[in-house]
């Protein structure tokens, strides 16, 4: 394969795996090189401007942590959002072109299939059916300002013990010498000063 260049990739088109969707409701296509913030611009203005009650957010393969991620922004931002979670399987059309073709030989290309992780991720104003699979009801919004006032406290108090001085390690026992019996036989005096070999 170290001839082969991936010329385009592609995958298949299917279906919503959420029943009673509105026709005009808005997919949030997440790919691997998305902006998280060109995506969440334009979702809050569908939420927020144009009132649209439900929007779903999916993607595959590299771009599933990108989807959470842009989930978990837009509950924080809006609040009291009812999620339904789908993971299934979807199929990547990979095509491959040959770098160094034979000498008169027509260019040759390798189509390859791969089935990848894909999420799709619905979140709605109105309630939905908690029975569903994959259901979460919205979280509520005094939990959440907690949650968010204890990551602030965790990341100012952890500050400030960096700011703290400490005191150094075994100060004490560096400055001391040992004292160490000698026995008579050896040369030199009876006892011999000698320094403690710390290893940090």
């Amino acid at each position: 394969m170290e001839n082969f260049r991936k010329v385009r990739t592609s995958e298949e088109e299917s279906p919503l795996p959420f029943s009673n969707l509105p026709p005009d409701v808005v997919e949030m296509k997440v790919k691997e090189g998305s902006k998280i913030r060109n995506l969440m611009n334009f979702a809050m203005a569908q939420m927020e401007l144009k009132g649209s009650r439900q929007i779903v957010f999916s993607g595959c393969g590299r771009a599933v942590t990108k989807t959470i991620t842009c989930v978990e922004i837009m509950k924080r931002k809006l609040g009291g959002l009812h999620q339904v979670t789908q993971v299934r399987y979807k199929t990547l059309l990979e095509v491959w072109e040959n770098q160094d073709p034979l000498p008169g030989a027509p260019a040759q290309n390798l189509t390859v299939h791969k089935n990848v992780p894909s999420i799709c991720i619905l979140l709605s104003r109105d309630p939905l059916d908690p029975n569903q699979t994959g259901y979460q009801p919205p979280e509520p919004q005094h939990e959440l300002g907690m949650q968010l006032s204890e990551a602030e406290d965790t990341s100012s108090s952890s500050t400030k013990g960096l700011k703290r001085p400490l005191p150094p390690p075994h100060e004490d026992l560096l400055t001391k010498k040992l004292q160490v019996e000698v026995p008579n036989g050896s040369r030199g005096s009876g006892t011999t000063n000698c320094q403690p070999d710390f290893h940090h």
